[in-house]
């Protein structure tokens, strides 16, 4: 992964995979993983503070965003055994880091961002498995969307109504004022 503070992106490059006792870099699953991702200014101020503390530290991370002690990467194995930890000395239930992802998107939509948007963010090729995945994670959103639909219809049907009377009243003036027969 590649990320650029100045544009404030994360291109998705490359994976790190733990193979028979070895990290290995490899291109990601798909092209659609492939992706450049917009961050935050908060993710952008985190990240500058972390790359000064591992300069300040004198660690050459190799390009590395998250590193061991000796600027190695950090083994994926490694991370799920630290995440696993932390959620249960957290008390909470459990929890994979996969979920993390789920909880990610499931937000995003939460905040109204385009279905297309999280499709790309999240790497599917299609967004039938975004949308097949994600719409039906958060039933407020359903909520939302009926209340959206019935605002739209009922101004429709307000519009529609009130050019329907504006006809009938100048057609009964008309009537009222054509000469009998």
């Amino acid at each position: 992964m590649d990320i650029s503070l100045e544009t404030r992106e994360l291109t998705v490059v490359q994976q790190l995979i733990h193979v028979t006792g070895q990290l290995r870099v490899v291109l990601p699953k798909s092209a659609a993983s492939q992706r450049t991702i917009a961050l935050d200014t908060e993710t952008i101020r985190l990240r500058r503070r972390h790359q000064q503390r591992q300069h300040l530290s004198g660690l050459d991370s190799a390009g590395w965003v998250f590193t061991r002690a000796d600027g190695q990467p950090i083994r994926p194995d490694y991370l799920t055994y630290r995440f696993r930890r932390s959620v249960a000395a957290s008390g909470l239930p459990p929890v994979r880091l996969h979920d993390l992802r789920h909880g990610a998107a499931s937000t995003a939509l939460a905040a109204h961002v385009d279905l297309r948007m999280v499709q790309g963010e999240l790497g599917h090729a299609s967004i039938v498995l975004t949308s097949d995945t994600y719409t039906s994670v958060l039933p407020e959103l359903h909520h939302e969307a009926a209340k959206a639909t019935a605002r739209l219809v009922l101004a429709t049907a307000r519009r529609t109504g009130h050019r329907l009377r504006k006809r009938t009243i100048q057609l009964r003036r008309r009537l009222a004022n054509r000469p009998p027969r």
